[in-house]
């Protein structure tokens, strides 16, 4: 290849609800992953020869504490060799800068729209050494199954807050969150409302205080590793089931 051959990255990438990012990205089937789209795109000059671009445009996804991580990489390989290539290479990175900041300003815009709709729902692994709390659902479609206790985000409510408040209410304890677990999306069943409009995030947490009740559940249990593939789980909560078993297993 010719002349040019550069990266372009997003210098801040942008942080958005998972199900935003999935309905204005990619969608994707495993929501614990990190998925790369790649789109290449024809430049302006034709044939193999010199002078032939080759410009790939990326996006990768990543579940945060904060939300979804979306990344931006713009690659281009080739080009005109020489001076003139040179001057043509500062022009399309100039071209290419300002494409990228005027398609992330309106995917953010478009994301801030677009969370307005997400109900999110915050869920807490419970850990005591290498058990796990798990609670099961009384009444409606899942009565009998099993989950991670937690429950809606309110209005004006961080993550984190909810996830303690709701641990107090169906519990009767006082917990400390801790490491992010991941994201998924829900069912209407759930949450309410179609799919894709509602999304949990779980979080690993420890009781500080008190002993877990059930108040809001059929039953409590403390399970080990081996017993966790063994539950009837709800749908949403299985996919977070190899985060849960590495937190049990790690040192």
């Amino acid at each position: 290849m010719f002349g040019l051959r550069f990266t372009t990255l997003v210098e801040a990438p942008l942080t958005v609800a998972f199900d935003v990012a999935r309905v204005l990205g990619r969608p994707w089937p495993a929501p614990l992953d990190e998925v790369e789209s790649v789109r290449p795109h024809s430049d302006a000059h034709t044939g193999s020869g010199p002078g032939r671009r080759r410009v790939t445009h990326s996006r990768r996804f990543t579940p945060t504490a904060e939300g979804t991580l979306v990344e931006e990489r713009v690659e281009v390989v080739g080009g005109l060799p020489g001076p003139l290539g040179a001057v043509a290479d500062r022009v399309l990175r100039r071209r290419l800068e300002r494409a990228m900041t005027a398609h992330l300003d309106a995917y953010a815009a478009a994301a801030a729209d677009r969370a307005q709709d997400v109900v999110q729902v915050v869920g807490a692994a419970l850990v005591d050494g290498d058990r796990v709390l798990v609670a099961q659902r009384s009444g409606g479609p899942y009565d009998g199954c099993w989950e991670f206790p937690g429950g809606k985000v309110e209005p004006g409510e961080s993550d984190l807050s909810a996830l303690v408040r709701e641990c107090a209410e169906e519990l009767g304890v006082v917990v400390a969150p801790e490491a992010f677990l991941g994201e998924v999306p829900l069912d209407g069943v759930v949450a309410g409302g179609p799919r894709g409009a509602s999304t949990m995030r779980v979080w690993s947490a420890r009781v500080v205080s008190g002993e877990p009740v059930a108040h809001e559940h059929t039953a409590l249990r403390w399970v080990g590793v081996d017993e966790l593939d063994g539950i009837d789980w709800i749908a949403a909560d299985r996919p977070l089931l190899p985060a849960v078993r590495t937190l049990l297993t790690r040192p």
